[in-house]
């Protein structure tokens, strides 16, 4: 029996010591857990000692317990103390990863970007403005007046049927293109006139890869004496340039419109395919890009200009068109459907 004492005493006093010092030198709760495991839980070395201490006299039992139980007390403290370390370790870097220093302003809502018609529109108004152009804005609820007949689209003209809008109560429409803009700028400013119009148009249209029912135009003009197709082809080409920022293959076709004489169709490879066919271009290669050529003689005369003093150009281009080739867009309906996982991308 006296051995037995002996034995457990000793290996209260071993377990005592190596325990604390394992609790002392514990990195993380987890060790900590550990040493808790093996010394005091239900399985672990004090638990063990106290079951071998019926095998001792009454008298060794009584100072045997009281050693377990010092043994005990001390590891529980120990081991609160160690935890209450971590703990609080826990905090301070929990707290100094969400501090905020109140006394600064404000972070304001995230800054956003451009969308890329609103770009390429920008764009344009000041290559144009360098150019010595004003840029000018119209409404968009048009007269059957503005729209078509002082542009020399009477009513009776096939010309209407290419352009069917969606027209409202009491005579009113959409416009179909920013061309008003430029009959109202012959009307209050008079020649000589350099002006551009950009704005939203709608027309009542079939919705495809390349065509919308609203979309974005730009159109400009130029009135003064001894205007040529030269300074057409100039302002052209230099528009074209600056936007795309290199050189494109370009064609004219001859083409008409019923507000300038004669009139010219451009049209710019496609920039999607090379030329090789895509939807946008309709397996062509070529995507019509503007239409140009110099003012009808009509059209200065309904404004009240005298085409025998004064004469010009005048073109209009899609600026939606201009953002998909600009930007390799290859489906319209992007652009306005309102996806920021799309728009985000510029």
């Amino acid at each position: 029996m006296e051995n037995s004492a002996i034995m457990a005493d000793q290996s209260i006093q071993e377990l005592e010591s190596r325990s604390l010092a394992r609790v002392a030198s514990a990195g993380s709760p987890e060790e900590l857990e550990a040493v808790r495991v093996e010394a005091l839980g239900r399985k672990g070395a004090l638990a063990q000692i106290s079951k071998e201490m019926g095998k001792l006299a009454p008298e060794e039992r009584a100072r045997i317990g009281k050693l377990l139980n010092s043994a005990k007390q001390k590891l529980e403290e120990a081991l609160e103390s160690k935890k209450r370390h971590f703990a609080e370790a826990a905090l301070r870097a929990r707290l100094d990863a969400e501090w905020i220093d109140l006394t600064l302003p404000a972070p304001g809502p995230r800054r956003g970007h451009l969308h890329p018609i609103t770009r390429i529109q920008r764009e344009l108004e000041d290559l144009f403005v360098s150019l010595g152009f004003t840029v000018l804005d119209g409404p968009e609820v048009e007269t059957e007046y503005h729209n078509f007949d002082a542009l020399n689209i009477p009513a009776d003209h096939p010309a209407r049927d290419a352009q069917d809008t969606f027209w409202l109560d009491g005579g009113n429409l959409l416009r179909t293109h920013t061309s008003p803009v430029q009959v109202r700028g012959m009307e209050r400013l008079g020649p000589p006139l350099r002006m551009i119009a950009p704005g939203r148009t709608f027309r009542n249209e079939s919705v495809d890869a390349s065509h919308e029912h609203t979309f974005y135009q730009l159109e400009g003009m130029m009135i003064d004496r001894d205007v040529s197709v030269g300074h057409l082809i100039y302002f052209m080409k230099t528009m074209l340039t600056g936007v795309f920022q290199r050189e494109v293959t370009v064609r004219l076709r001859p083409g008409f419109f019923p507000f300038v004489e004669p009139g010219f169709e451009l049209d710019i490879q496609c920039l999607i395919c090379g030329g090789a066919g895509c939807p946008v271009c309709k397996q062509s290669g070529w995507v019509e890009q503007l239409g140009c050529g110099l003012v009808h003689p009509n059209v200065l005369r309904m404004s009240g200009i005298d085409p025998e003093e004064w004469n010009g150009f005048a073109f209009g281009l899609g600026l939606t068109r201009l953002a998909m080739m600009r930007y390799g867009i290859d489906d319209i309906r992007h652009l306005q459907g309102g996806d920021l996982r799309f728009l985000e991308q510029f």
